[in-house]
């Protein structure tokens, strides 16, 4: 079952194919350590990045050796059938980092990290500026995010980004669809063959606030947890319309 909120619910999950010569692990463990070591389909590369771009920075993201996504408060989600993997990042203690909250904390994530200040903020629906300001340390930001998360969402998110064509698709890029509750989900790589044929991988929060996690591709389990460009693009809890893609 698709779900079509931006709620906690029960899905269909591949099983992570596997080629002959794959390790044999077990089934709740992950061996890749970044987004950039998850492997490609054959005959696909990496879209090229800029080093100091938000795509590259994402790639180098870690991921946890456990594949179980936690809720804030400490327990496990329902659903443990969407992640392909789990992302290191912390979700807090309070019920804040949702499905929008996780694609701002990324982007400020990567904008402190590049010292770009200046460029850390969020607008709500009535277009009012969280602006980030010093001090610059990083507990600083965590109690800004927490203001950001409370007053924007997937609508205001929505509003800030610009309409972008999916075949333009680049890491760093969101799939949103504004709302109350709404939803969206980033993406975190894209690949392209010879034949210019490009596909993406995603990653999401969820409600509860839950560990963002890569997702994985409940409609091709042998591409999984890559996705082709389609016009919908049916992720494990939500389907999201082509033209729903967004950047910033």
């Amino acid at each position: 079952m698709i779900v079509i909120s931006c709620q906690q619910g029960n899905s269909i999950h591949p099983n992570k194919h596997q080629s002959d010569t794959t390790p044999v692990i077990a089934e709740n463990a992950n061996p890749y350590r970044s987004i950039a070591a998850i492997p490609l389909p054959e005959n696909f590369t990496r879209q090229a990045t800029d080093s100091n771009s938000f795509g590259n920075w994402l790639r180098k993201r870690n991921l946890k050796k456990n594949k179980t996504v936690y809720l804030y408060n400490g327990a496990e989600k329902q659903n443990q059938r969407a992640q392909f993997a789990v992302m290191d990042i912390s979700v807090g203690n309070k019920d804040l980092q949702q499905c929008a909250d996780a694609v701002m904390r990324l982007r400020a994530e990567y904008l402190f990290e590049m010292k770009k200040f200046d460029q850390v903020f969020f607008t709500d629906n009535a277009n009012t500026r969280y602006q980030f300001t010093s001090p610059y340390t990083k507990d600083h930001l965590l109690r800004y995010l927490e203001t950001v998360f409370g007053m924007c969402g997937s609508a205001s998110l929505e509003k800030q980004l610009h309409k972008k064509n999916i075949n333009n698709i680049e890491p760093g890029d969101v799939l949103i669809r504004g709302g109350f509750p709404g939803h969206a989900a980033i993406v975190m790589d894209v690949a392209v063959n010879k034949e210019g044929k490009k596909i993406f991988m995603l990653a999401q929060s969820y409600m509860p606030a839950q560990d963002i996690h890569v997702l994985v591709n409940p409609q091709d389990e042998n591409l999984s947890p890559w996705y082709q460009i389609e016009e919908e693009i049916v992720s494990p809890e939500y389907v999201f319309r082509k033209g729903e893609l967004r950047g910033w």
